[in-house]
């Protein structure tokens, strides 16, 4: 009995542990026009509050995921929670823009570090397939749902203290999950092994290169021969990453990983999936704060619609995995996304009422991806080997983040080319945020081919193909 209700004890503080670093990637998006004010940003540089998180956290959670395997995982996520602790205070006494962007990078590299071993550790713990299930179901709906949940307390803390004890609390519930970890996680073995830091250092910097060269399109326009140095920059060091890992001894993508159809699709369709649905979080509570004149609380109450939803689906996905299969629950919950997030693009004016339409849409956004976000971590995990289980881990969350930077900065391009020069007027406000949210749709649909030829039935050994309906 004691060791059953430990195991929901590591549950806990996974699931803690994760919503702490998926809160932070959409906690200051309702601060952005405050912090703007505060800290003198620009509307374009303010995209860099998200993307200096985002783009360390995903491109060291390979390296991460290597450091739980040789160093121990408890290990690395004592540490990681340790250092997300020290630089979210420093980014809550941020005096410059400069200084909140270079704690906002460090904040993503410690979430890295924590974000692959609690993964693993709850791979490592529930290993009866219905509990696995049921912890995977509610990790999931914590990945996907705890955005919305940042933006309801990002505009709290904005409307009625400031913007910076959004960082600020942190600290305190880190060192209680030091605490936790410490109590209730035993330490994991180590192994010797070599880390992989040149393949690190090139797929961050090569992401970094992809994301600020868009940013640059939308700022400056693709004509500069900035932005196009800095895409193609950013294309070579990427395909430059891959040469590395097919020579590394240790690498921290083992290409063999995306031998199976069903894990690349996985990867592929998430990374895919969350260029949409995250650019929603950025678009959205801007287009209500600046046309609709909501506050920043009532933009952040406004997603609860989505966040009700996609929680609520933690309930019902494994029943109807069960009775349906991963495949078909996916498809399902990615067409519902398409049709919600088609309708919204369709509704967003000046004119607009948040109730009941977009109440309605962001709910069924909700659950469709409630429904698609799940299968897609446990189709990302099929069939690895255990010395392979913290590098699939750290993909499934390389695939979340990078999605998360690198969408947000394809719509922002679309949203600056609608908006045009006139970026006071609501109308042109409202066209811009209506155009981006179409770009949603379209990384939804891509996402949806992606699911469709990748998990179609192949011939394949029997049990692999269970894999595949189970």
């Amino acid at each position: 009995m004691f060791m059953q209700q430990s195991k929901w004890i590591i549950l806990i503080i996974i699931i803690a542990c994760q919503l702490i670093v998926v809160l932070d990637s959409s906690i200051m998006v309702t601060a952005l026009p405050q912090i703007g004010r505060s800290l003198h940003m620009t509307a374009t540089s303010l995209t860099w509050v998200q993307n200096a998180y985002i783009l360390p956290f995903g491109g060291f959670l390979l390296l991460g995921a290597r450091a739980g395997d040789l160093m121990g995982r408890r290990r690395m996520l004592s540490v990681g929670i340790g250092l997300f602790s020290l630089a979210s205070m420093l980014a809550g006494l941020a005096p410059t823009a400069e200084f909140l962007l270079v704690s906002r990078a460090f904040q993503g590299f410690a979430a890295a570090l924590a974000t692959p071993a609690a993964l693993a550790l709850l791979s490592a713990s529930f290993v009866e397939a219905k509990e696995r299930a049921k912890a995977i179901a509610m990790y999931s709906a914590v990945a996907g749902g705890g955005g919305s949940v940042g933006l309801l307390l990002g505009g709290f803390f904005t409307d009625f203290i400031s913007w910076r004890v959004g960082m600020f609390i942190n600290v305190p519930i880190g060192i209680a999950l030091l605490y936790l970890v410490q109590r209730f996680i035993q330490q994991t073995g180590t192994r010797t092994g070599r880390f992989d830091l040149w393949g690190a250092i090139v797929s961050v910097i090569g992401m970094t290169a992809l994301v600020y060269g868009f940013v640059q399109a939308a700022d400056r326009g693709w004509g500069e021969p900035e932005t196009w140095i800095s895409l193609a920059a950013g294309i070579v060091l990427l395909v430059a990453f891959v040469f590395i890992e097919s020579r590394a001894a240790e690498p921290i993508v083992p290409l063999r990983l995306f031998a199976n159809r069903q894990r690349s699709g996985a990867y592929l369709g998430r990374f895919l999936l969350v260029c949409g649905t995250f650019s929603l979080f950025f678009f959205i509570p801007q287009y209500l704060q600046n046309v609709l004149a909501f506050s920043s609380l009532e933009a952040g109450l406004a997603f609860l619609p989505f966040t009700v939803a996609q929680f609520g689906m933690m309930y019902l996905i494994p029943g109807l995995v069960q009775r349906y299969g991963n495949r078909k629950v996916l498809i399902a919950g990615l067409l519902l996304c398409i049709m919600g997030t088609l309708w919204l693009s369709r509704i967003v004016s000046v004119q607009a009422q948040f109730f009941p339409q977009m109440f309605i849409l962001l709910a069924i956004i909700g659950i469709g991806a409630g429904m698609a976000i799940q299968p897609l971590t446990v189709l990302g995990l099929s069939d690895v080997d255990p010395q392979d289980n913290g590098a699939a881990s750290g993909l499934i969350n390389v695939a979340h983040h990078s999605g998360s930077s690198l969408g947000l900065a394809v719509l922002i391009t679309v949203f600056e080319a609608a908006i045009g020069s006139d970026q006071s007027s609501k109308m042109q406000f409202a066209h811009a945020v209506s155009d981006s949210v179409l770009g949603s749709v379209v990384f939804a649909t891509l996402a949806l081919v992606a699911a469709w030829f990748c998990f179609v039935p192949s011939r394949q050994p029997a049990r692999k193909q269970t894999l595949t309906d189970s």
